[in-house]
């Protein structure tokens, strides 16, 4: 059984930047990459349909993630404090202090 090749997003986008430039055909490309013309059609749609994303305004999905691990080490520091105001009356309560 053959393994399956596993292409970088750069170099996706280097070939479907050049099939944009409509200096070669899709088999010409594909053939100088050693691809299937099928793949780099398929490349091409899912490249097209992402890329109004780039111009999207709003919070982008890092940024969410950033804001949601902001949050919950917020939380967690809040949650150290009082553990430790918590140990600490425990101890003056019952004498170990």
């Amino acid at each position: 059984m053959e393994k399956r090749n596993r292409y970088t997003p750069e170099f996706k986008t280097k070939v479907v930047l050049e099939v944009l430039q409509e200096e070669q055909t899709v088999n010409q490309i594909a053939a100088k990459y050693e691809l299937n013309p099928v793949m780099i059609s398929r490349w091409k749609a899912e490249f097209l349909e992402r890329a109004s994303m780039v111009f999207e305004k709003g919070t982008s999905e890092a940024d969410k993630l950033r804001k949601e691990y902001e949050s919950k080490q917020e939380h967690l520091e809040k949650l150290v404090g009082q553990l430790t105001v918590e140990i600490d009356w425990l101890k003056k309560k019952s004498g170990l202090k």
